[in-house]
C-alpha cells in the first residue's frame, strides 16, 4: 500500500521509504516525516545509528531542491554510514549528496552548485564555512546527530551562532535528559517523537548480552565472523529497516536453513544478532527471542552499556588477527634465524648464561633488547604481507579511468597511495589490488562514494590472496 500524501513525502522518496520497510502505521514515521518536510524543528529520541533517522531524512529531502541546501553533522566515524543511508532514501530525486571526509573536494563542489545535503563533522563544516564556501545564514535545516555525545563543542558553537534562527533544526539524541541543554540552545520548540515502537517501558537494562566492538562499515564482515565462530544451529538478524539487507544476506547466506533476516519482532533462534543498536523494547524482545549478541560500532558505546547489562565483550576472528600480526612477522623471523644456518657463535655467548637461568627467561631478555633497543635490534625481514582485490562496480561504458579510481581511494577514502597496486579496468567493474588488511575497511569507506556521477558499489573479490608486489604507478587506459 502507498504511503498516505499526509506524510508530505515526494513520491520518489515515498517509494524509497517503503523498500526500505518503513509504513505508515510506525510512529515515528508517521510523526516525523511530514513534521521534518513542513520544515518545523524537530526533536528526534533514538538509539545512536543513522537507520533511525530516515523519516527525518525523508521529510528534509522532499522539501530540498531548487537552490537550497541542508547541512547535517555527525561524528567523523559516522559519516559514510549517513552517507549510504541518504543516497537511498534520495534515490530517484536526482538530489546530490556529499558526504565529505575533509574540506577540499566538499569546498569545490559546494562552490559549483553540486550539493544538496552536506554530511560532515562539525570541524569540516566549521573550516568551509570560514572559507566562505558553506554559508551557515543560508541553509535551509541543520540536522545535529546525537550532538550529546560530541566530545569537542567547540565548532558546533562557532558554526551555530551564525545559523539564521528561521533555520529548520532536526536533531537526533539518546534520551531527553541527555540532550536537554543541547534542545534548549538550538531546538526549541521543537515536536519530540520518540523512538518507535513506543510499548511499555523496560523497567532496567536488559541482559545478560554478548558485545561485539566493530567499525560502522565492518559489520557485515563482523556478522559473518561471528556466524563462522560460533555456528549457530538458528540465526536471527535483526536490524532497524532494510537499509543494509542486501549486505546482511551476503554475510550469512539467507538460503541457509534456519536464518532469518527481520526488522519486526524477532523469532525464536539459537542467536540472534541485533545489527543496529535496538531501542530498549526490542531488546527485551530479541532477548527473550535468544541469545543475543550486539553489534557496538563507535559513538554507540554508552547507550549500549546504558540500555544492556551485564555485558560480556566477544573478540572476532578479524580484529584478534590484526592485532597479533606483528606478533606473528616476528616469530616468523626467529623461526628463519633457527632453520637458516649455524648458531654456534651465539651459543658460546649464552652458554653461561643458560647455567644461571632458565632458557626461557634468557629468551624473553633478548626479545625485549630486539624490540626495545632500534640500534642494537637485528634486521627483521617481514613477511611480504598478502593483498586482496576490491571490486568496484563502475568501468569503462561508465567513462571512468584508472586516474578516476585512485583519486577517490587517496582524496575521500585516505588511503596511502603507495597502498595501491594494480588497477584492472573492465567495460563493467574494476579490480584494485590493496593489502589484505585494509581490504574491508578500504571496500566500506568506498561503497557508496560517486565516480562519474555514478554511485557505485564496492566489496572485497573473494579470490586467493597473493604476495603483494611492490606498489607502481597506476596505468592509464
Amino acid at each position: 500500500m502507498p504511503l498516505p500524501d499526509s506524510l508530505q513525502l515526494s513520491a520518489s522518496i515515498a517509494a524509497a521509504v517503503e523498500r526500505l520497510g518503513w509504513d505508515a502505521g510506525q510512529p515515528l514515521l508517521r510523526e516525523a516525516a511530514p513534521t521534518a518536510a513542513r520544515g518545523h524543528n524537530l526533536v528526534m529520541v533514538v538509539p545512536p545509528a543513522p537507520a533511525y533517522g530516515v523519516p527525518a531524512l525523508a521529510g528534509l529531502l522532499s522539501r530540498l531542491g531548487g537552490g537550497s541546501r541542508a547541512l547535517l553533522l555527525a561524528p567523523q566515524a559516522q559519516l559514510p554510514e549517513w552517507g549510504a543511508t541518504a543516497h537511498e532514501v534520495g534515490r530517484g530525486t536526482g538530489l546530490r549528496v556529499e558526504a565529505a571526509q575533509g574540506a577540499a573536494r566538499a569546498g569545490r563542489r559546494i562552490r559549483a552548485g553540486e550539493v544538496d545535503l552536506l554530511i560532515a563533522a562539525p570541524a569540516t563544516a566549521l573550516a568551509l564555512h570560514q572559507r566562505s564556501a558553506l554559508e551557515a545564514d543560508r541553509l535551509a535545516a541543520v540536522v545535529l546527530a546525537w550532538p550529546e555525545g560530541w566530545e569537542d563543542g567547540e565548532a558546533l558553537t562557532l558554526l551555530m551562532a551564525d545559523v539564521g534562527k528561521d533555520v529548520q533544526r532536526i536533531m537526533l539524541v539518546e534520551s531527553p535528559e541527555r540532550g536537554a541543554d543541547l534542545i534548549e540552545r538550538y531546538a526549541r520548540r521543537a515536536l519530540t517523537v520518540g523512538a518507535p515502537p513506543g510499548e511499555t517501558p523496560v523497567p532496567g537494562p536488559v541482559g545478560p548480552v554478548r558485545v561485539a566492538a566493530v567499525a560502522w562499515e565492518r559489520r557485515a564482515a563482523a556478522l559473518a565472523d561471528l556466524v563462522e565462530m560460533l555456528d549457530p544451529a538458528s540465526l536471527a538478524v535483526w536490524s532497524v529497516d532494510r537499509t543494509r539487507w542486501g549486505e546482511i544476506e551476503r554475510a550469512v547466506g539467507p538460503e541457509a536453513p534456519g536464518v532469518t533476516i527481520t526488522s519486526g519482532d524477532a523469532p525464536r533462534a539459537a542467536l540472534v544478532v541485533a545489527f543496529d543498536p535496538p531501542t530498549p523494547q526490542r531488546l527485551a524482545q530479541l532477548a527473550a527471542a535468544g541469545d543475543v549478541v550486539l553489534l557496538v560500532p563507535p559513538g554507540t558505546e554508552r547507550y549500549v552499556e546504558r540500555v544492556a547489562a551485564p555485558r560480556r565483550p566477544l573478540r572476532l576472528p578479524g580484529l584478534l588477527d590484526s592485532v597479533t600480526t606483528q606478533a606473528g612477522t616476528r616469530r616468523a623471523a626467529v623461526v628463519r634465524a633457527i632453520e637458516a644456518g649455524r648458531p654456534e657463535a651465539a651459543l658460546a655467548v649464552l652458554a653461561p648464561l643458560f647455567e644461571r637461568y632458565d632458557a626461557g627467561a634468557v629468551a624473553a631478555a633478548l626479545y625485549d633488547l630486539w624490540t626495545s633497543t632500534a640500534s642494537a635490534a637485528p634486521a627483521v625481514v617481514p613477511e611480504a604481507p598478502a593483498i586482496a582485490k576490491i571490486f568496484v562496480g563502475i568501468g569503462k561504458k561508465d567513462g571512468a579511468t584508472v586516474n578516476d579510481l585512485v583519486a577517490v581511494l587517496t582524496k575521500e577514502v585516505r588511503v596511502d597511495r603507495t597502498q595501491i597496486g594494480r588497477v584492472e579496468l573492465k567495460d563493467a567493474y574494476a579490480l584494485v589490488e590493496i593489502p589484505a588488511q585494509e581490504a574491508e575497511r578500504i571496500a566500506g569507506a568506498l561503497n557508496g562514494t560517486t565516480i562519474r556521477r555514478k554511485r557505485v558499489t564496492a566489496r572485497v573479490d573473494r579470490g586467493p590472496a597473493r604476495p603483494a608486489r611492490p606498489a607502481r604507478p597506476a596505468r592509464r587506459t
